[in-house]
């Protein structure tokens, strides 16, 4: 049981680390490491259900309920990663980012495969929605970053779409916020430690992933193939942004 927090910790880690490079998604960090099914189900887990659990006193069962042991040991690792290793790996990034950037490259090359490998018949169906997938990760990293104004409603909306973006594999909630014209006016907001913003982002950050979570929990339940080659077509498409 111990070992296989540390190694859920780990993992956690890793994917902190990947989100700090803006291109780098850490859902395809837990696509690698095999805990990205059971990251969106347990997300989509804390619902009324929980609550209703919760505020009648049955903490143990709301606890189970969202699968509370996954979630804070994965937290934990994010937020551990992201206080010290993703410092390392921004600094690799300026020092050496050929070679970083390489790294990413070959890393989610080699995801694309292992999901790719785990369909058991590609038809022509699945042909096509993999080259939707990787066709639209394609444009999205194509867009060149505008500026909007950072408005109460931006913010809150930016949280929705850069969460989105970061449990997607392939495609990086940072970028997203960079395209959109939301990355400076956040990192801005999280350097002076502006609580109206944050708060605002944070409130969209959580509408985004409790909504979006169910739609990918139900596509994995109900289409997991077309599911696996969507997401291995974002994981390809992405690779123009990743390029070294």
């Amino acid at each position: 049981m111990v070992s296989a927090r540390i190694r859920l910790f780990l993992k956690g880690m890793l994917m902190g680390a990947a989100d700090a490079v803006p291109g780098v998604s850490g859902g395809t960090i837990a696509f690698i490491t095999g805990i990205y099914e059971e990251l969106i189900n347990s997300i989509k887990s804390v619902d009324a259900e929980a609550l209703k659990m919760l505020f009648s006193g049955q903490i143990r069962n709301a606890w189970n309920h969202i699968n509370g042991s996954f979630l804070l040991v994965l937290v934990l690792g994010i937020v551990t990663s992201i206080a010290t290793v993703a410092s390392s790996v921004l600094f690799l990034l300026d020092t050496y980012p050929v070679m970083l950037w390489a790294f990413f490259f070959g890393l989610i090359l080699a995801s694309c495969w292992l999901v790719m490998t785990q369909i058991d018949h590609w038809n022509v169906t699945l042909t096509i929605t993999f080259v939707v997938g990787a066709m639209l990760a394609y444009l999205v990293t194509s867009i060149t970053p505008t500026e909007i104004e950072p408005t109460a409603l931006a913010v809150f909306l930016s949280g929705m779409v850069a969460i989105c973006a970061m449990i997607l594999p392939g495609i990086s909630g940072s970028f997203i916020l960079l395209i959109i014209g939301m990355y400076t006016p956040v990192l801005g907001a999280v350097k002076a430690f502006d609580v109206q913003v944050l708060g605002l982002f944070l409130a969209g950050c959580v509408v985004g992933i409790s909504g979006f979570s169910r739609v990918l929990s139900w596509m994995f339940a109900h289409y997991k193939m077309a599911t696996l080659a969507i997401l291995a077509g974002f994981m390809l498409g992405s690779l123009n942004k990743i390029w070294p």
